[in-house]
């Protein structure tokens, strides 16, 4: 799947698009883990994390906007997550894009150019109202949710143009695909162990556990 700035022009509506059935699975499964000098190498537009840089655990997500288990996950055990193990200085969170279809990539594009500040709380907005902009006719709704971060019409037709900021997260996508075997959203890695589809936070717990024992 490889995106172009032609599929994002405003005009008639190349962004208005049905929600489309993303392929994630609820069902955990492991596969052999890449190289963790491979993994931790960073996009060209820049690593996206939270918590402390020499945790003792990395925990990478891959994730897609219109993905509603990415959604559920964010919703449901992420806050926990990061109040237990990120917030502490435990887990060093990793966010990286994994755009399943044209609108996700907008919803990236977007949260990329709201800037390094606005990224996290624009990435947990979209997902929290994923329901209301994941729609036949997204893009006025996406607009209101953008205009609460700051973005202008000009701005928001601007970023979504932004032929650069969609390459990087194609490099991004298109390196998972191909290098560590992500074919779902979401997809972790813990430590540089992969894990598909979202887990509990008892069953992140019972991974990251034995990273955090003195």
């Amino acid at each position: 799947m490889k995106i172009t700035r032609r599929e994002f022009a405003l005009g008639t509506g190349a962004l208005a698009l049905a929600a489309i059935a993303n392929a994630s699975f609820l069902r955990h499964a492991y596969a052999q883990d890449p190289s963790t000098a491979e993994l931790m190498k960073p996009g060209p537009l820049g690593e996206m994390w939270l918590g402390d840089e020499n945790a003792p655990v990395t925990v990478i997500e891959y994730a897609s906007m219109t993905c509603p288990h990415c959604a559920d996950f964010h919703e449901h055990v992420y806050p926990e997550l990061k109040k237990r193990y990120i917030d502490t200085g435990k887990v060093r969170f990793i966010f990286r894009e994994f755009p399943l279809d044209q609108l996700a990539a907008a919803g990236f594009m977007l949260a990329r150019c709201a800037g390094k500040d606005k990224y996290f709380p624009l990435i947990e907005t979209l997902f929290a109202q994923q329901k209301d902009w994941v729609v036949q006719r997204p893009l006025q709704p996406l607009m209101g949710i953008a205009r609460q971060a700051g973005f202008t019409q000009q701005t928001f037709d601007e970023c979504l143009k932004n032929q650069q900021v969609l390459d990087g997260i194609e490099e991004v996508r298109s390196r998972a695909a191909q290098k560590f075997n992500v074919q779902s959203t979401p997809t972790f890695f813990i430590n540089g162990k992969l894990l598909r589809g979202a887990p509990t936070l008892e069953e992140l717990e019972k991974q990251i556990a034995p990273y955090l024992k003195a």
